[in-house]
């Protein structure tokens, strides 16, 4: 499964406004520069974002945007969920089936399962994560760092 832009970038600006946060307010011109995303795509965005209580904005000289919640507070899953990203991997529609005949394919479960385990696993990450590179798995090869059920055998081969 892949996820859109719409999700990647929802994220991707998420993270540059609560890195920045500290500052004060945040311009989307800023984050659009910094992490070369439309702005008028970013605008879309975060209209979604503030009326999903996640973003809240200050008008006037040296308005932006900034976290209506600490960093900690927001999950992956919310903001993704905010922009009206589905978190599905089957084709199924609600009402439907996968199979012109509303059927549901022979892989459904599979796929609908995957979903289940990439929701939890957004909801399980929130942007101070994020921002703090607290993240497991086999992608953070680059940071040197182990998953939290390494073992000392495991550490040894490395």
């Amino acid at each position: 499964m892949k996820l859109s832009t719409k999700g990647r970038y929802a994220v991707m600006a998420m993270a540059d406004l609560a890195d920045a946060a500290e500052a004060g307010p945040v311009t989307l011109s800023d984050i659009a520069s910094r992490q070369s995303i439309s702005l008028s795509y970013l605008e879309q965005l975060f209209a979604k974002l503030r009326r999903a209580d996640i973003v809240s904005s200050v008008r006037g000289p040296g308005g932006g945007y900034r976290l209506s919640r600490t960093a900690s507070e927001i999950r992956i899953s919310d903001i993704i969920l905010a922009v009206d990203e589905p978190l599905r991997a089957t084709r199924c529609s609600e009402a439907k089936g996968c199979l012109s005949d509303g059927r549901r394919c022979i892989t459904h479960d599979l796929w609908d399962e995957l979903g289940r385990h990439i929701y939890l696993y957004l909801s399980s990450v929130t942007l101070e994560d994020v921002l703090e590179r607290r993240l497991f798995g086999s992608a953070n090869g680059a940071t040197g760092r182990l998953a939290p059920a390494a073992t000392s055998s495991t550490r040894a081969a490395e």
